[in-house]
C-alpha cells in the first residue's frame, strides 16, 4: 500500500559536499506553478492523510505567472476556466493580467496550507524507480547549498509544464550582432527597459506578440509587429457580462460553476465548428476583423493564415486593444521575411527596412519534456519519446508516475484539475486493493501511433520527436474534449486494459516519511 509506516525522518548526512536527505513522502509533486499548487490542494482536500512535498526549482510560487514579466502579460483563457474548480475566481475581469493570476495562485496555496510543503531552489534532475521497493528515488539539486539531496516517494506527479524556463526560442538572425539597439526575448524581460519614446519591432504573430504590441504602444514612439505569416485573431471583452449578472444573483460557488460550464460549452462548440466547417469560421473571423479595422486595411496579407482555424491556437485580443492601436497609428503590421539585422534595425527580403531602438523576439518557446528529468525504471533509462501516453497523464512502462498537461483548445487548468482528481481516485483504489504500484501498458503491436499534441505551431513541431505518442483509441488517446474527459476522469474505470496493478517484490518496506 502507498501509505508509509514510519513517520520520522532520519538525520541528514553529508558526503563529499553533497547532501543526502533520507526522507519519504507518499506523493512527490514537481513544480509549484498553477498545476502543482492545484495538485497539492486536491490531495489535501480529497486525501488529507497523505504526505506530500512540492519541489520547485525557482524561488517562488507561480511558474509561468511568476516567470513572465513582459508588458501586458495576461491570460489567453478566461479565468472561470483557467481558475481552479474548487476555488471560484473572484476578480472583476474574465481575461486577467498576470499579476492578478499570480496573486490568485499564491492565495490559493496559503488558504489550503500548501505553502508549508514547498521546498524552493530544488531542481529534480533524476528519478529512479525500484520495483523491489515500489518507490521512486529523486535526485535533487539544491540552489542554496550547491549540493544534492535525495528524496523517496511512492508516487510522482510531474507538474513541470512543457517548456524550458531558462531559455526561450530565438532563431538565428543574420547580422544580429550588428544591431546597435537592444534585443529582448519576452521570457526574460529586463526590469530596466522603459518603452517611453522608443521604436519597437516585435517579431512574431502569436499570443505573446499580440499581447505585447498594444501594451508597448501606450508609451512607445511606435511599435511594428513583424510577422512571417499571420495568425487567426479575434477580440473579446475582458469582462464577462453573463458572469457579472450571475454573480450578483447567486452565491459565489454556484455562480462560478454555472459560468465555468457556460464558457466550457461555448469554447468547445466553437472548436468543433472550426474543425467541421472551417470555411464558415474563417468568414466569421474575417467579418469580425472588418468591423474593427479600417476599410483599407490589408486583411488578406496580415490576418489571413494559410492554415485552418485551431490548427494553431486562436489569438485573443481583449477589448480590441490591438485593433485600437493599429487604428490610432501607434502600431503597425508588416508581413514579410527577415533578410538581416542592420545597425539601425531590420532589412526585409522585400527590400524594405524597419528602424528600431529595441527588437523583441516573440518567437516562441523551447519545449522541455518532463522538466528534463532523467527517468530510469529498474536501472533502464526511459526514452519518453518512445512511450505512449495513457489517458494523456501517464507513460507506458513507467509505474506510479503522472504528468500534468492541459488542453490545447481550451483552458490549461480544466484538464489539470481532472488529472489531479483522477490521481486521487487512483491512489484510493490502490489502497483499497492493497496495490503498491500501477503501470500503464502500451497498446498492442502494430497499432498506429501519432504525436501527443496535434497543433502545427512552431514550438510544437520543433519538438514532436521529444514527446510521448498517443494512439487512436481510448485509453491511449488524448481527447481535446472537456465534456468527454469529465466522464472518463471522474467516473470512468480505473482498472482497464491500459494498466496493470501490482505489489512490491519485497515483503517488507519500512520507510521514513515526512510531511
Amino acid at each position: 500500500m502507498l501509505v508509509s509506516d514510519a513517520t520520522s525522518a532520519r538525520p541528514t548526512e553529508r558526503s563529499g559536499g553533497s547532501t543526502v536527505a533520507h526522507q519519504h513522502v507518499d506523493v512527490l509533486i514537481i513544480g509549484a506553478g498553477l498545476s502543482g499548487i492545484g495538485a497539492a490542494c486536491h490531495l489535501q482536500r480529497e486525501l488529507p492523510g497523505r504526505t506530500y512535498r512540492i519541489l520547485e526549482a525557482r524561488d517562488a510560487v507561480g511558474g509561468t505567472w511568476d516567470l513572465f514579466r513582459y508588458p501586458g502579460i495576461r491570460s489567453d483563457s478566461d479565468m472561470f476556466t483557467l481558475g481552479y474548480s474548487f476555488r471560484p475566481w473572484g476578480g472583476p475581469r474574465s481575461i486577467a493580467d498576470g499579476g492578478s493570476i499570480l496573486r490568485y495562485i499564491e492565495e490559493t496555496a496559503r488558504e489550503h496550507g500548501v505553502t508549508d510543503h514547498i521546498r524552493y531552489g530544488r531542481r529534480v534532475t533524476a528519478l529512479a524507480w525500484d520495483s523491489g521497493q515500489a518507490r521512486w528515488t529523486a535526485e535533487v539539486s539544491c540552489a542554496d547549498t550547491g549540493g544534492t539531496e535525495t528524496l523517496t516517494a511512492a508516487f510522482v506527479y510531474a507538474c513541470t509544464g512543457y517548456y524550458r524556463y531558462d531559455e526561450g526560442y530565438t532563431p538565428e538572425f543574420a547580422g544580429a550582432d550588428r544591431f546597435r539597439g537592444r534585443i529582448v526575448h519576452p521570457q526574460h524581460w529586463p526590469e530596466d527597459l522603459d518603452p517611453s519614446g522608443k521604436r519597437f519591432v516585435v517579431i512574431g504573430s502569436g499570443a505573446t506578440a499580440v499581447t505585447l504590441v498594444p501594451a508597448l504602444a501606450e508609451d512607445a514612439a511606435h511599435v511594428t509587429m513583424l510577422q512571417r505569416s499571420p495568425s487567426y485573431v479575434t477580440s473579446l471583452p475582458d469582462r464577462d457580462a453573463v458572469a457579472d449578472l450571475v454573480r450578483r444573483l447567486l452565491p459565489a460557488e454556484r455562480a462560478y460553476a454555472i459560468v465555468r460550464w457556460k464558457n466550457v460549452l461555448v469554447t468547445s462548440a466553437f472548436f468543433q465548428l472550426s474543425r467541421r466547417v472551417p470555411a464558415l469560421v474563417k468568414r466569421i473571423l474575417r467579418w469580425r476583423l472588418e468591423r474593427q479595422l479600417p476599410a483599407d486595411f490589408d486583411l488578406d496579407t496580415h490576418f489571413t493564415p494559410r492554415y485552418d482555424p485551431w490548427d494553431q491556437r486562436l489569438c485573443l485580443v481583449p477589448n480590441n486593444d490591438l485593433f485600437r492601436a493599429l487604428r490610432a497609428g501607434r502600431a503597425s503590421m508588416v508581413t514579410d521575411h527577415i533578410d538581416t539585422f542592420t545597425e539601425e534595425g531590420i532589412a526585409l527580403t522585400s527590400g524594405a527596412s524597419l528602424e528600431a531602438d529595441v527588437i523583441v523576439t516573440a518567437t516562441g518557446l523551447n519545449l522541455l519534456t518532463m522538466g528534463g528529468i532523467e527517468l530510469t525504471v529498474d536501472g533502464e533509462a526511459v526514452d519518453v519519446s518512445d512511450t505512449v501516453a495513457y489517458k494523456g497523464m501517464m507513460l507506458s512502462g513507467v509505474p506510479n508516475f503522472a504528468f500534468a498537461i492541459g488542453y490545447t483548445n481550451a483552458s490549461w487548468t480544466l484538464k489539470v484539475d481532472l488529472v489531479s482528481t483522477y490521481l486521487c481516485r487512483l491512489l484510493q483504489h490502490m489502497d483499497a486493493h492493497g496495490y503498491d504500484h500501477v503501470m500503464p501498458l502500451r497498446p498492442s503491436d502494430g497499432e498506429p501511433l501519432r504525436p501527443l499534441i496535434d497543433l502545427t505551431s512552431g514550438y510544437v513541431t520543433r519538438s514532436l520527436d521529444q514527446l510521448p505518442k498517443q494512439a487512436h483509441r481510448a485509453p491511449w488517446q488524448l481527447h481535446q474534449n472537456y465534456v468527454r474527459d469529465v466522464r472518463l476522469f471522474r467516473g470512468g474505470a480505473l482498472d482497464d486494459e491500459g494498466v496493470r496493478f501490482g505489489r512490491a517484490l519485497t515483503a517488507s518496506r519500512r520507510t521514513d516519511r515526512v510531511a
